[in-house]
């Protein structure tokens, strides 16, 4: 459940959806699937290589699991608080200057679609957390991969219908759903601070 919620939001296929539409307006249909497939895969690859390779990468930088899952679940926080104010943040979309170049790329897939739309700073630091948390569990972090890949193939569902999604839904009934998961984010950023103390050794139960 854990995992679900966490890449659910930080992925965020519903928020991704309006954006894509917006970029890929006037193109068609075919452009349109290509880029969502291309896409998805590209930030797939990124992040199932950085699922495996992220704790080595810690280690080589000497950065303990603690001291990321507190920067992390402070990282997730502002995510979070972004979106229950219905905000735009960096961490899981693009910025003003990123739209305008985007706007004038006829292949979207790499840049802004697979970095920073799906494999944003927010999954991958939830995606980090969440293996940390399984260190050594073969099964767990199989259930985490699981997870990840339903949520990329949810990710690649919304993107195909993102015009009609879009239509449905509206501003506001995205920025509803973005304002309860971001609420449910915030909780799990909280949780991912505490353990990361707790496992410190800063405070000892």
């Amino acid at each position: 459940m854990t995992s679900a919620v966490a890449l659910l939001v930080t992925i965020d296929p519903i928020g991704t959806g309006p954006v894509f539409a917006a970029l890929t307006r006037g193109s068609d249909d075919a452009h349109r699937r290509l880029m969502a497939v291309k896409g998805v895969l590209i930030a797939a690859c990124i992040l199932f290589v950085f699922a495996f390779a992220g704790n080595f990468l810690l280690r080589a930088l000497g950065i303990g699991l603690p001291a990321f899952r507190i920067a992390g679940g402070i990282l997730l926080l502002l995510l979070a608080i972004d979106m229950a104010f219905a905000r735009p943040s960096g961490l899981r979309s693009t910025t003003e200057p990123e739209q305008a170049e985007a706007s004038l790329k006829d292949d979207i897939s790499v840049f802004p679609l697979a970095i920073p739309l799906i494999a944003g700073p927010g999954a991958l630091t939830s995606l980090l957390l969440l293996m940390g948390r399984t260190e050594g569990d073969i099964l767990g972090q199989a259930v985490v991969l699981g997870v990840l890949a339903l949520v990329l193939l949810t990710n690649l569902g919304v993107l195909l219908a993102a015009a009609k999604v879009t239509k449905l839904m509206g501003v506001t009934g995205v920025n509803v759903v973005n304002r309860i998961l971001g609420i449910l984010l915030a909780a799990l950023a909280c949780q991912f601070v505490i353990d990361g103390i707790m496992q410190s050794g800063i405070v000892r139960t």
